[in-house]
Order: structure tokens, then sequence, then C-alpha cells
């Protein structure tokens, strides 16, 4: 049976709604609207915890925040547990990260020894850092840092099709790029592409009040200049794989680890239950020999998820432990393994969603057409999507959707109590796993 390579790419903090195949009428991203058409959009595509590490933790280990323990940024991942890296390295691949770690939990500029790498064997990777344009990182095993040169983004791609062109043909790949941007700052992308957007000519989404649009403005125009910049990256790849004589023998999925509100309902950033911060792009192109085919799929995909759903699409087996679903029949045509619903969570209000500035432990359904969040005082948020996309109007404890709110509230328990989510103020969370928090609910450096 033919083997496919897997080419994972990620950017950070990545909103669905900021991409030109999504109607934004902002963004210019050719190259990624060219390749929706090729692909399957999921257009459900959920981050289930949207913030950096609860993600990627889930990301690679295909398990839930509450097993993995990563519910906190800056935590750090057990080496013990089987990653993605792990499970295909296992059965005949070759593996490749390059970009974003921040699972490591040791400061965001220490050295990631081997043993703590998840299985990958390629690497050029720091654990955090949004200085793009004097970017450190780690190479394989050495302890001093080297710098990516100007635009890290530029040359991570570089790297990545390095990569591609040096690989022995016989031995399939799984390679995982991860991007910095467009997480903020904003202003840094490289000039050429701040040029292609001018603030006053920026078209807002209805939900951004009117005492934020200038900064939302402001912001967005930065931020859709990183958004261009990393199209043409991805472009880049295309053309590597093209021109390699692979594009139709790698999985090819486009992604991110959560989005940005951009003061859209007034918020900031990630963590909050709103559609901006928790639903994100994802793209996935399949080979003609796996059925690929273009279209939409309805399915809630999260993180945990697409460990199995690559491993399985790759014929190969999939660790005990991982408690995502597979979605591969899904893209396929078949019937969809969310049953049409997703989760949304935060178990600790920290970093840019304290207490202090709104935060609280929550929640969340979303279907197809409602979206409902409940915290530990009780329901907080309903909204029917599908008439109000925007989500401008809360109609929780509204009479005549009292039924609706019931019938919701009975399906997230359902799905909390399939979780083992038992629902506990984030302070039970933090003792669990004997995490150490400053007055903010932010986790200070395990290391």
């Amino acid at each position: 049976m033919k083997t496919a390579n897997v080419l994972f790419i990620f950017g950070d903090q990545w909103r669905k709604q900021a991409l030109g195949y999504e109607g934004d009428p902002n963004v210019k991203t050719p190259h990624l609207d060219a390749f929706a058409k090729e692909s399957v959009n999921m257009v459900n595509a959920i981050s289930g915890t949207p913030v950096c590490t609860p993600y990627r933790a889930s990301l690679l280990t295909g398990q839930r925040p509450l097993t993995h323990g990563l519910f906190l940024n800056d935590a750090q991942l057990s080496p013990k547990r089987t990653s993605i890296a792990d499970a295909f390295s296992d059965q005949g691949y070759d593996t490749a990260y390059v970009g974003k770690w921040h699972v490591d939990g040791y400061g965001r500029s220490a050295h990631i020894p081997k043993e703590r790498r998840q299985g990958f064997d390629y690497w050029k990777v720091l654990e955090c850092t949004h200085n793009y344009n004097a970017s450190p990182y780690y190479e394989q095993d050495e302890t001093e840092k080297s710098v990516w040169e100007g635009y890290d983004a530029y040359a991570q791609t570089q790297d990545v099709q390095n990569y591609i062109r040096n690989h022995e043909s016989d031995v399939p790949f799984l390679a995982m790029l991860s991007w910095g941007p467009p997480h903020n700052p904003y202003e840094t992308a490289p000039q050429k592409y701040q040029d292609m957007y001018r603030p006053e000519n920026i078209e807002l989404r209805a939900n951004v009040p009117e005492e934020k649009k200038d900064v939302a403005r402001k912001e967005l125009a930065g931020y859709y200049a990183h958004c261009s910049a990393l199209d043409d990256c991805f472009g880049m790849l295309m053309a590597t794989l093209k021109k390699e004589g692979l594009d139709d023998d790698t999985i090819v999925v486009f992604s991110s680890d959560h989005g940005d509100m951009l003061h859209s309902q007034g918020e900031r950033r990630k963590q909050r239950p709103w559609a901006e911060s928790a639903r994100i792009p994802f793209l996935i192109r399949l080979p003609s020999f796996l059925g690929g085919s273009a279209g939409e799929a309805e399915g809630f995909i999260d993180a945990p998820d697409i460990m199995p759903t690559l491993l399985d699409l790759c014929g190969l087996n999939i660790p005990e432990g991982v408690e995502g679903r597979s979605f591969a029949d899904h893209l396929r045509g078949g019937d969809d393994p969310s049953g049409g619903r997703g989760i949304i969570a935060l178990y600790q209000p920290f970093g840019e969603y304290t207490r202090d500035d709104g935060g609280r432990e929550y929640r969340a359904l979303l279907t197809s057409d409602y979206t409902y969040c409940k915290s530990l005082d009780g329901p907080w948020l309903l909204y029917h999507d599908s008439k109000d996309p925007f989500q401008l109007n809360n109609v929780q404890g509204k009479k005549e959707y009292h039924d609706v709110e019931t019938r919701l509230d009975r399906e997230l328990q359902k799905e909390l109590n399939q979780f083992n989510d038992d629902f506990e103020p984030g302070d039970v969370y933090v003792k669990r796993w004997n995490y150490q928090v400053n007055k903010s609910g932010t986790l200070d450096y395990t290391g």
C-alpha cells in the first residue's frame, strides 16, 4: 500500500474569519484561497481550549487538557506520553518540527533536551518568542542559540522546503511547521506586507463596538500584513511539493492553534468563548490515492482529533491513551464522529483573560445553530449563530429560547460526562496538578 507524507502547517492566533476564502473583505490570501478549492474545509473546526499551550499539548498527544494536564500556558508536557511523533516514528516515518513549541515549561528561551522533544528527530525550535525579526532557535542537540535570518516565518518555511527537498524518497515523513505570526505584535510584518493595508480602509466585523473601532482598524492592518506574509510562505511550500513531485503523495493541513478577538465584542486576544477566539481554519488536502476531493465537512474537529485522524489516514495504528476521534471517514463523506457538537472550555482564568479582565471558568457547547455557554455561576451566553453570525444578541434566559436552552444544557452535560469533565473551579485543577500560580492565576515556569 502506498504511504502518504504529512505536512502540518499552523499559525499562532490565526482566526477562522481572517481568510479570503472565508469571506473576509480585507485580507489577501491568494495561495490559501487556491488551496481551499483543492481541499476539504472543516468549517466547524475549533480550538477546544483556545490558548497556545493547551492546544499544542492536545495536538501532540491526542488527549484533552484534563488528561495531559496542560490547561495553562507554560506548563511542561510529560515526555512519557506517546506523542504524534512517537506514533509516526514507531511505524516507519521520519519526523520533523520547526518553529514555536510552547509545551516544555522551562522558560521561553531555554534549551529543550532531546528527551523532552516528544520524539521528533529533525528539530529547529524555540519554546516561544514573538520577536519575529530577531527570532532565536535551537538546532538539534546544540545548546547555543542560533537566530533565524530576517522575518522568522520566511526562514522557517525555507528550512522546511529544504527538508522536503533533501528527504530520502523511500521513507515517508511527518513534518510540522509552527509559525509565530499572526500573533501580536501586529506591526512587525515585513514592510511590503504592511504597505498592503491601511487602517482607514479596513472593514470591521459588525460586532466591534464604536469605541474600539480605531484601535481595531490599526491592529487588524498589522494582523492582516502577517497573514499575507504567511500566505506567501504557504505558497512557497506548495510550490516545493509540486516541484519535487510530492504534491499528490502528501497530506497537507493548514490550521491554527486558536483565534484572536481583535476587539470583536470589545474583547482582546484569545481564551474567550466567542467565535473569533474559538473557531479556527482547518484545510486538509488528501492525495488522490486516499480518496481526496474538495468540499466542506461539518464535523467539529478539535486538537485531540488531529493525531488519530492523520494516523488513520496513513493506515497506521492509533496508540492507546488517545482520546480524540478519527475524522478520516468523515473527510471522505462519511459520518461525523463529533455528532454535530463541539466543546470549548476554559479551566482556569489566567494571562490575558484574568478574573480582573472578566475571565471565568466556562464550558460551551457549539452546534451548527447555537453557541451555549455556562460558567460556574450558571448559564451565561446563548447565541443563535445561524441567525446571528456575529453573536450580537445574547438570548440566554429569554422566554422564547427556554426549550432550546434546556436542551443545549442537557447536551452540554452529556458531553462533559463523556469527557470526564466535572467542571470544577480552576483552583481544584491547579492543586490537582500541583501548579504554583501567581495572583492572576498564571503559571510561572516549572523550571
